[in-house]
């Protein structure tokens, strides 16, 4: 089976590099540098995602397709698979719905998988699970961090996936669950601090819970994204500034992006738990992550990229019907929940419960 990764980033490099054990890999990318880091693994093609009737006719060369670009180009990728008809799995952090394509996709006879990341992704998918054995869902908290192990001043981050999304997490509404409905706020306006595992963190509340939106019903519910102290109060003050607006955001990429590109070894934590009630008693569940950078790749890319390539795995089996899935509906199904969950181990990212 010949799959064409879309992008050639550290997470779509992952994903070419753990999907090349079993399929023909192709990777696609308008980046010279970027694809010259797969060919040890992967054919490699170039590509301009903005030419979309080119980028739908080289799609109908694959059997599937995987996502891996800026969320900015989410959309067309999706809407481009289903012209080519062909299935998706998508990581993009696209600020489209992509749930307002389902019935394209349904009436092209094509599963796409969006959201099939980290965060979004295996979030929903624990979420999901969690979700499926509560009866009465009260609470559910989903908190998440991809950081440098070295937390270098003046921003105390290091990029590690697309730093337009990044910063698009900070000026987005964030949309929540409170009182049983969706309410939209602002994701500085509450900075808290937090410890989990000895760790010592800020969070904000972030804009990452997408459909779990509509498919998870809670009296409350919340993406809180986490971040070493000192950093988000800056960002804060760049935003109030002006420095974000669409007009200003190249200039000022180019000042602190560099400020956040050092050497030192990320690692990416979260924890999901959910609060309820199941025969009329309480009931919580807990689970938790842990990672670390390995063998080349960055813990972010391990975390995104394989998991996103097992999903991949999962749908060339035939596993999904028709239609945009979302990852939640992955981790209400016990059997594909639990196979995410063994082959996340086997590439050493292990979930806790309890």
């Amino acid at each position: 089976m010949k799959v064409l990764v879309l992008g050639a980033g550290n997470v779509g490099r992952a994903i070419a590099y753990d999907l090349s054990r079993d399929f023909e890999v192709w990777v696609g990318d308008k980046n010279k540098e970027h694809l010259d880091k797969v060919r040890d693994f992967a054919n490699t093609i170039k590509i301009d995602a903005s030419d979309f009737d080119r980028l739908v006719d080289i799609m109908k060369k694959f059997e599937i397709i995987v996502g891996a670009l800026p969320g900015k180009l989410g959309f067309t990728t999706l809407k481009a698979a289903i012209k080519a008809q062909r299935d998706l799995v998508d990581i993009s952090f696209m600020p489209e719905d992509p749930m307002e394509l389902r019935d394209d996709a349904e009436n092209a006879q094509i599963t796409a998988i969006v959201d099939a990341g980290f965060a979004p992704g295996l979030s929903n998918i624990l979420m999901g699970r969690i979700y499926q054995e509560i009866d009465e869902l009260k609470e559910g908290i989903i908190r998440v961090g991809g950081l440098p192990k070295k937390a270098k001043p003046p921003l105390y981050y290091k990029i590690t996936w697309s730093p337009y999304d990044l910063i698009e997490e900070y000026t987005r509404k964030a949309r929540i669950i409170k009182n049983g409905q969706i309410a939209e706020v602002d994701p500085l306006e509450k900075i808290e601090k937090i410890k989990i595992k000895g760790f010592e963190f800020e969070e904000f509340v972030s804009d990452g819970l997408r459909t779990l939106l509509e498919n998870i019903r809670a009296e409350h519910l919340e993406e809180r994204t986490l971040r070493w102290p000192g950093h988000l109060e800056k960002i804060k003050v760049l935003r109030e500034l002006g420095f974000f607006k669409p007009e200003n955001i190249e200039f000022t990429l180019k000042v602190i992006a560099p400020l956040m590109q050092y050497e030192s070894d990320d690692f990416s934590i979260m924890e999901v738990y959910g609060r309820g009630t199941s025969n009329g008693k309480t009931k919580e569940i807990h689970y938790f992550l842990y990672d670390e950078a390995k063998e080349g790749f960055t813990s972010m890319a391990r975390v995104t990229g394989f998991t996103a390539a097992v999903i991949t795995r999962l749908l060339a089996e035939g596993s999904c019907v028709y239609g945009v899935i979302p990852p939640e509906i992955l981790g209400m199904r016990s059997d594909i929940f639990t196979r995410i969950i063994d082959e996340l181990k086997e590439r050493d990212i292990i979930i806790e419960r309890w």
